[in-house]
């Protein structure tokens, strides 16, 4: 059992040494199957909560998959990876798709805009975050969050972290508002089933954070 303060990186409670954790661009065609596991492993488990979240592919399985590879094809869907002392090799624990342009068709302008001068304000889109649930409630989808807020600060000068929310995971709108996400809106689109608009400004983020992973890659978001 870990406890559940992971960023220490010291024991777990029976005296195992924590896992190392590194974040790397997803850029092999293997990494996509690591992507897509991912994602059947979540869907699986929100088939037991009070959701319809991913039980079935929107709008068909074919797009979806599409939606998935370009991700991984276009250099924005990212892989956490874990090494366990004793363990050989790496597994993927977690993934996070980004994007720093809005979707227009989820994202209504006004809702991206600065109101005082009108002006669109630069963000970063995240889509498909998945934390396995062997590594649930250790923080890992926070440190996600604000790790690529900070670095798209930095790399473009983005003020926002904005996601789409399932409308109906009720659940999960409470986990982003205790994140420091805001609700902002809606999807235009009725029939899009993650219509539910949140943001966090990037300001917001602890000065303090350090993520629990290592990151070297030093090329630029897509």
């Amino acid at each position: 059992m870990t406890h559940p303060d992971f960023r220490g990186r010291g024991l777990t409670l029976d005296g195992a040494m924590t896992p190392t954790l590194r974040i790397a661009r997803a850029d092999a065609p293997e990494h996509l199957t690591a992507v897509q596991d991912l994602i059947t492993q979540a869907s699986a488990w929100l088939g037991g909560k009070h959701t319809d979240q991913w039980q079935k592919p929107w709008p068909d399985e074919q797009r979806r998959d599409e939606r998935v590879e370009r991700g991984v094809n276009g250099g924005k869907t990212w892989l956490v990876w874990s090494k366990e002392q004793g363990v050989a090799g790496e597994i993927p624990v977690a993934t996070v798709t980004i994007a720093k342009r809005a979707n227009s068709a989820v994202w209504p302008r006004q809702v991206c805009r600065d109101e005082r001068n009108k002006r669109t304000e630069r963000g970063v889109y995240l889509h498909r975050l998945i934390t396995t649930r062997g590594y649930a409630g250790l923080g890992l989808g926070g440190d996600l969050i604000d790790w690529a807020g900070r670095r798209a600060a930095r790399e473009y000068g983005a003020r926002w972290i904005r996601i789409d929310v399932w409308r109906d995971n009720l659940d999960l709108h409470k986990y982003y508002l205790g994140r420091g996400f805001e609700f902002v809106g809606e999807c235009p689109d009725p029939s899009y089933p993650s219509s539910a608009l949140f943001r966090k400004a990037v300001r917001d983020i602890d000065r303090s954070f350090s993520p629990q992973f290592t990151d070297t890659d030093t090329s630029p978001f897509s």
